[in-house]
């Protein structure tokens, strides 16, 4: 691949990702709103279990793709090192370098994942409680609108 191809490349690649970044807002809403205020932050369960779906998919992808990455650059070093090209020591602090920082992604990806099977359980949890609190409620306006007479 020419340099030019690869900048080429990197430019479409951030133009494509440019267009749908949204920062401090959100897209205006046609029906102006509904239950949610314009601008309010709205998720569900189905959105978080995506995002947990796609971290999960990630860790995997990566930790197959980052391992075959890592043998075949220090294969590769460890051929130039053979040959005595001095590139084979700096390829091989490269392929150090690759495993720290894909170790640093699969923990992200783990913790995004685990974070939101965390926060479903909780969300869950707190449902019951108020699901529970408000059932209280209902029982003691009932009784006190047996005492008043109503």
């Amino acid at each position: 691949m020419a340099w030019d191809e690869w900048e080429k490349l990197k430019s479409e690649a951030a133009d494509r990702h440019a267009v749908r970044m949204r920062l401090n807002q959100l897209p205006v809403e046609p029906s102006g709103g509904g239950p949610v205020a314009p601008g309010d932050l709205k998720v569900d369960q189905q959105d978080l279990a995506a995002i947990g779906n796609t971290a999960y998919r990630m860790y995997g992808d990566l930790e197959k793709a980052g391992d075959h990455a890592r043998a075949a650059t220090q294969k590769a070093a460890g051929g130039l090192r053979t040959e005595t090209f001095a590139i084979g020591a700096a390829l091989d602090h490269v392929a150090s370098r690759w495993i720290d920082q894909v170790r640093s992604l699969l923990d992200a990806c783990a913790h995004i994942s685990n974070h939101l099977d965390y926060t479903k359980g909780a969300h869950a949890g707190d449902e019951v409680y108020i699901g529970t609190i408000i059932s209280n409620i209902d029982t003691l306006d009932k009784g006190f609108d047996e005492r008043s007479g109503h």
